[in-house]
Order: structure tokens, then sequence, then C-alpha cells
């Protein structure tokens, strides 16, 4: 029996938002509980009120501002010797540094949250940065080496009864499956995720879903209205949360969908969206992906092959810099569905 969606990252004198608040009205009581804290002069309120403001503006896509406020909670942590505080905090800068598309310092920072919080007694903290840690691994496409780590959290997850990591879980296992081709089990189980946080009021664990989803219906079945009627329903959850990184990827999708169904016009205009979404939150594995559609539409449209090569390998550069373990065949499979000839360097898999 699963319990309702909970948001653990809120903290202190939040501890009473709900998973489904505006990200704007989490970040305001954040803000004006933090100056509170400051005033009161506790470093451990300080601390749980800062990781509030660092993940509001995080998933807003206020890079800078987050990058400041998960530091500052970690150093109030550390004055106050709260080591599960200063868990949570580091838990925020990894998860912030892979969003940043810097997946090293994810793995850093995310693996010091784990020790922390266990060293703290924090098990949540814990769970949360081992569950940061396969997300970061399963983003890098090492499916591999974090596939029994997701496997192994989601039957926590069940096990506590916890709604939100269980649907987690779910879609990264769902992910996994569907990047190396068992459509029908992906499927089911974004299903499954998709019931789950409906009936635990998981509004941004169930968006993420229907993409998942929209995803495979329009892969496997080739039926993009389906698709696209679930990316709409996922996408009023985003504006209304004010999911910024949640929309920017449903607009990919949904970019994904057009140009699966050959209609590349729109596919362009969705990718460019896009596009201009990660760019404008600093979020580059978005934004090479989009820039991969986009280069794809283009080519479809008519535009001349030696530019779209050249687009080719500079996404190549771009994706492997990243470290994206997939984007070699990503771009490789571009190469030949095109029919582009590889610039030098970039046929026979060669560096």
């Amino acid at each position: 029996m699963h319990s309702k969606a909970l948001a653990p990252e809120y903290q202190g004198a939040l501890n009473k938002m709900s998973v489904n608040s505006s990200l704007t009205d989490v970040l305001a009581e954040g803000v004006r509980h933090l100056r509170e804290a400051e005033l009161s002069g506790s470093p451990q309120e300080v601390a749980r009120c800062g990781l509030a403001v660092a993940e509001a503006h995080r998933r807003l896509g206020n890079v800078a501002e987050a990058d400041r406020a998960w530091k500052a909670s970690y150093r109030s942590a550390r004055s106050a010797g709260d080591l599960g505080a200063m868990a949570w905090a580091l838990w925020s800068g990894g998860t912030l540094a892979r969003q940043r598309g810097e997946l090293r310092l994810a793995f850093r920072l995310l693996g010091l949250a784990a020790d922390m919080g266990k060293r703290g007694g924090d098990i949540v903290a814990r769970g949360y940065s081992l569950a940061g840690l396969a997300e970061t691994g399963r983003i890098q496409g090492d499916y591999e080496t974090v596939a029994t780590l997701h496997e192994q959290l989601l039957a926590e997850a069940r096990a506590r009864g916890e709604a939100r990591h269980t649907v987690w879980a779910l879609e990264g296992i769902a992910q996994i499956h569907r990047n190396t081709g068992s459509l029908d089990t992906a499927l089911a189980m974004f299903e499954e995720a998709a019931e789950l946080a409906g009936n635990a009021d998981d509004r941004r664990g169930r968006a993420w879903a229907l993409r998942g989803m929209a995803d495979i219906i329009s892969l496997r079945d080739g039926d993009p209205e389906r698709a696209l009627a679930l990316l709409a329903e996922a996408e009023l959850t985003c504006r209304e949360m004010n999911l910024s990184s949640a929309l920017a990827y449903n607009h990919k999708m949904r970019a994904n969908v057009f140009f699966r169904a050959r209609r590349y016009e729109e596919a362009r205009e969705m990718y460019e969206e896009a596009l201009a979404e990660f760019r404008a939150m600093t979020e580059p594995r978005g934004e090479a992906l989009a820039r991969l559609g986009l280069v794809k539409s283009l080519a479809r449209l008519g535009r001349d092959r030696g530019e779209t090569a050249a687009d080719l390998h500079e996404l190549r550069r771009t994706l492997d810099r990243i470290g994206l373990l997939n984007a070699r065949d990503m771009v490789d499979k571009a190469y030949a569905e095109l029919g582009v000839t590889p610039l030098d360097g970039d046929a026979g898999g060669e560096s």
C-alpha cells in the first residue's frame, strides 16, 4: 500500500508544502522563511530553508541562483554539524550538476551525499542520493551498471510504500527498457508509474510518466494523435507547477512525435521552441538533443547535406564532451538515416 506522495526536500518551516506546490510559491515561501531563519540565528533552519530555495531555483532553471543556494545551505549545515542537512545540500548540488551536463561532478557530489546520509542516519537523503547516482548513470547511457541499482531502489521504495520514489524507479527502469528495445515492457512500466502517481497525487511524476508513454506509443504504435494527447495532458501540469525542465522535455518529445509522423515543419518549430527553453535554463544535454532533432528536421526539409554533416560532427563532439556513452550511436544513426556522409574523424567509430 502506497501513501500519498511527499516532498522530503521541503524541510524545516517548509515541511508542510505539497509535492504539487507551484515552484514559484515554493521559492517565495523558501526565501521568506530563510530570511526569518537567518534573523533567528539557527544554522540548521537556514540550511533546511535554503535547500528548498535551491531546489525551486534549480527546477525553475535559475542555474546561478540554485548553485549559490545549495552551497550556502551546505555551509550552514556544516556549521551546525548536521550531517543529514549536509547530505541534502550535496544531493541538490549533484542534481544541479547533472542538469547542467556536468556528469563527473554529479557523480562526485551524489556519492558524497549518499555517504553523508548514511553517516548521519538520514535514510531518505541516502535513498535520494543513490537514486541520483542511478539516474546519472542511466542518462549517461551506462545501463548495465545502473540497472541493478534501479531495481534495488524500486524494491526498497515498494517495501516502504514510498509512492514518489516507486514512481521514479519505475520510470527509470522503463526508460532503460525503452532504450534497449524492450518497448512492451517499457510501456507497461510507464503505465504503472502513471497510475501510481495519479493515485498518490504526484502530478510531477505522472507528467513524466505520460511523456514516456507518449514516446513509446509514437515509436511502437505509430499513433501520433494519442501520443500528442498524452503530452498535452502532461503539459498542463508542467505549466501549472512551473516545471521548466519537464516542459522543455515535453516539447522535445512533441517534436519527436511530429518527426516520426513525417510532419517535419511542425517538428522543426517545436524543436526550436524546446531548444530555446533548454538554453534559457542552461541545460546542455537537453539543448544538444533538441539540436540533433532540429538538424534532422532541417535535413528532411531540404537543407544542404554539407551543412547537415558539419552540424552532426559538432553535435557528436558536444555529446561526447557531456559524457553520454550512447552519443556516438545517436549521431551515427542520424548520418545513416539522412544519407549524409560523415566528416573525417566521424567515420568508423573513430574519435
